[in-house]
């Protein structure tokens, strides 16, 4: 029962895994996602389908199946999967399924071993908790933009978000950690689990170092730009020819650079002999590196660091990410063959298992492409199905 993207990443991290996800969905409508485009995918004769890109990025391996939670027969047919499930996730506002009879009390009720995982924008309990959430309110609530984007000061400076829904992925990341471990708690205890994850929470977690840095100091983190606060030199610099990104994390490394750079002397310098040093004087040791790096062309200098270890890479736009020969040949952007436009690529799981490599058989369903084959494995037959489908059922 997940929509949008935190439940829904988690579940395909499952399907990528192994296991059979029944995906719930509105009747005619769908998850909410299918519909944020464009861009759409074609069909094969070169039409819109009305499945978005967004859609397509999260939902590969899973079943579909329509079904109104609104009217009894369809919490009926939710309860009957519930008994043989292994777990149930769902995305909807604290206290929304408890109306339908479709929450963890009612669900596990039907089967006690059930893993019953909720996310949501707040959680169950709290003040904030009858609130909704996107992922960009979280990311401002949560801090993350108050330590994105460039200093007030500079040009550019200014509040940013990240340029990916990151709040939602690592929250379905969280989710997908707690289901499997509550899974493994269940074959040693035989107890099921209700799990509450927040995406407030979860950003709360993320912010690492950052939060640490005030705890431990009592001075709160600023936007610094693409500056490291604990690691120097690690930050952006023009080359003659464009940019790269320069990632220096100890003093070896730093050694190294400046044996390309042909700057001896800055190894000993006190000011940038320590990485404490390094931070500490870091507006001249950058000023110092960017004049520098704007005497070299980018491949060149890349190539040169690379050779004695120094951690450095281009900034690659996305077409360039997947024609990298190291992404080719990991295989990461895949084709999967697709009943309405053919093949639709998908960017698949990074996991890598020598014993049981993961399979990538069936791509993001069309709007209830299974209803018919799923509730037929739950023993209705075709009078039932028809039935159903004519009173809007499914």
């Amino acid at each position: 029962m997940g929509r949008i993207l935190a439940a829904p990443w988690a579940t395909q991290i499952f399907a990528d895994l192994g296991a059979d996800v029944i995906k719930i969905e509105r009747p005619g409508v769908g998850d909410d996602t299918r519909g944020w485009g464009p861009p759409f995918l074609t069909s094969a004769s070169g039409e819109p389908t009305r499945d978005a890109g967004y859609f397509l990025a999260v939902n590969r391996g899973k079943r579909s199946v329509t079904i109104d939670i609104t009217k009894p027969e369809g919490q009926e047919i939710l309860h009957r999967l519930a008994a043989t499930a292994d777990v149930a996730i769902e995305n909807f506002k604290a206290g929304t399924l408890e109306r339908y009879r479709l929450d963890a009390a009612s669900l596990r009720a039907v089967n006690p071993r059930l893993i019953y995982c909720s996310v949501t924008g707040f959680g169950q309990d709290g003040p904030r908790k009858d609130q909704a959430a996107y992922d960009f309110a979280i990311q401002a609530m949560g801090g993350l933009m108050s330590v994105t984007g460039e200093r007030d000061d500079l040009p550019g400076g200014g509040p940013q978000k990240v340029g990916l829904p990151i709040v939602d992925l690592m929250t379905g990341m969280y989710a997908a950690v707690a289901v499997l471990a509550a899974l493994t708690r269940r074959a040693e205890t035989g107890q099921g689990e209700t799990i509450d994850l927040a995406m407030l929470d979860v950003q709360a977690a993320v912010l690492a170092n950052q939060a640490m840095n005030w705890m431990l100091s009592g001075k709160v983190p600023r936007r610094g730009g693409n500056r490291h606060p604990n690691i120097q030199p690690q930050d952006v610099f023009p080359c003659a020819d464009g940019h790269l990104v320069l990632a220096v994390g100890n003093d070896g490394q730093f050694a190294r650079l400046c044996q390309v750079l042909d700057r001896a002397q800055w190894v000993t310098d006190e000011r940038f002999a320590s990485n404490a040093g390094r931070v500490r004087n870091n507006a001249v040791l950058t000023a110092l590196l960017s004049e520098r790096f704007r005497s070299f062309e980018r491949d060149a200098l890349i190539a040169a660091l690379d050779a004695v270890g120094v951690p450095c890479a281009p900034i690659n736009t996305i077409p360039q990410v997947f024609d990298d020969p190291q992404i080719r040949h990991r295989e990461m952007k895949r084709d999967l063959p697709h009943p309405v436009a053919g093949t639709v690529p998908q960017v698949v799981s990074p996991l890598r298992f020598a014993e049981a490599p993961l399979r990538f058989d069936r791509p993001p369903p069309v709007l209830g492409q299974h209803t018919r084959d799923v509730l037929a494995e739950l023993g209705l037959d075709d009078a039932a199905l028809s039935d159903m489908a004519a009173r809007g059922v499914t």
